[in-house]
């Protein structure tokens, strides 16, 4: 029997397929729109510059200052390039940082935005925007900021360093992870949620292996554009709460910190509801989640310490605090010494028992 539930989710135009980058000029038209501000981080800012020039008189320029958090400062910069250059729409080329900036421009002016996803963030597909001010991190979820096109090329991954594939790879596996436990949790998302962490169990040890094997990355950009429509369909818990607030306070790598976190995250909750964990537990071939994702992160290289990421162990009782100040729903109460010991065995990089 399925018990009464409501889904509810706005999924983005999709456009999948290896040499799909080119149909961006094709997606502005379909937008009437003529002329796109391209972003990207430093990082990126020649492939930035190259979509610019061969969209044309459909682009303005590029401007490549995209960061992590999306600190405001840099948003209100981007918003004047923005509004000096005459642009009537974002292309966002790259990952959850720069996707992170489009919407936060889109935000305040409600322009249009067509994402070309090149990580695994998932962010492209959903109405939540993450911005950091005076070093804390605040979420929103509006329909304003949800780009109107993706587009997914398997073959702008290829490239992609397979330490930074590993870490966005498990960073959407979280997404996923988390709606099947999420409190307005659903049969559909769930089934959307299992979908693409089989697909990203399939995919991220044949990118260890094989970097640029293209169904290896194709599977990749697909798990993770179904483990966002997860994050934009249903709430994070714990795991999500944790993760914006380690990032936006100590200024850690998003990506690398959801995958520390995962393990530990999950020990925590899977004590409350091992039933709805039961299915992740079964795809990675363990009595429980939670070491069966600790034993996947270890066995693809994954960072496994806070320590790593430069967080000392008196930075902990501060984020245990933070973590407690107005908390996501958690299927497992929230305490104080919960919360710290999961901190200290993440930051000591131990297997969860």
């Amino acid at each position: 029997m399925i018990d009464l539930f409501t889904f509810d989710s706005t999924i983005p135009r999709i456009v999948f397929g290896v040499g799909s980058l080119s149909k961006v000029s094709e997606e502005l038209g379909r937008l009437g729109r003529s002329r796109a501000l391209v972003l990207s981080t430093p990082h990126q800012e020649n492939d930035a510059r190259a979509l610019a020039t061969a969209l044309g008189p459909r682009a303005v320029g590029a401007f490549s200052g995209a960061v992590m958090h999306t600190p405001v400062d840099v948003t209100a910069a981007a918003l004047a390039r923005f509004n000096g250059s005459g642009a009537d729409c974002i292309v966002s080329l790259g990952g959850g940082s720069t996707i992170g900036l489009g919407k936060a421009i889109a935000l305040r002016n409600n322009a249009p935005q067509l994402v070309v996803a090149t990580t695994y963030a998932g962010s492209e597909v959903t109405p939540i925007l993450g911005q950091t001010e005076n070093g804390i991190k605040t979420t929103i979820r509006t329909s304003s900021v949800l780009p109107k096109t993706v587009i997914y090329d398997p073959e702008l991954t290829f490239g992609l360093p397979v330490p930074m594939s590993v870490t966005s790879g498990l960073n959407a596996m979280a997404h996923a992870i988390e709606g099947l436990y999420a409190q307005d949790r659903n049969p559909i998302a769930s089934l959307m949620g299992m979908e693409g962490l089989a697909a990203l169990r399939r995919a991220l040890p044949t990118i260890v292996r094989s970097p640029r094997d293209p169904l290896a990355r194709a599977d990749a950009l697909y798990g993770s554009g179904l483990c966002g429509v997860v994050l934009g369909a249903v709430g994070m818990s714990l795991h999500h709460k944790l993760c914006h607030t380690l990032g936006g306070t100590f200024d850690l790598p998003h990506a690398e910190t959801h995958a520390i976190l995962l393990p530990h995250t999950v020990s925590y909750t899977e004590q409350a509801v091992p039933e709805l964990l039961a299915p992740v537990a079964r795809l990675f071939g363990s009595p429980r989640a939670s070491t069966g994702l600790h034993d996947f992160t270890l066995s693809i290289g994954a960072p496994m310490r806070l320590r790593d990421l430069g967080v000392t162990a008196d930075d902990l009782d501060r984020a245990t605090a933070l973590a407690l100040s107005n908390p996501y729903w958690s299927p497992r109460p929230l305490e104080a010494g919960g919360i710290r010991s999961l901190l200290q065995n993440a930051w000591e990089g131990v297997r969860p028992s």
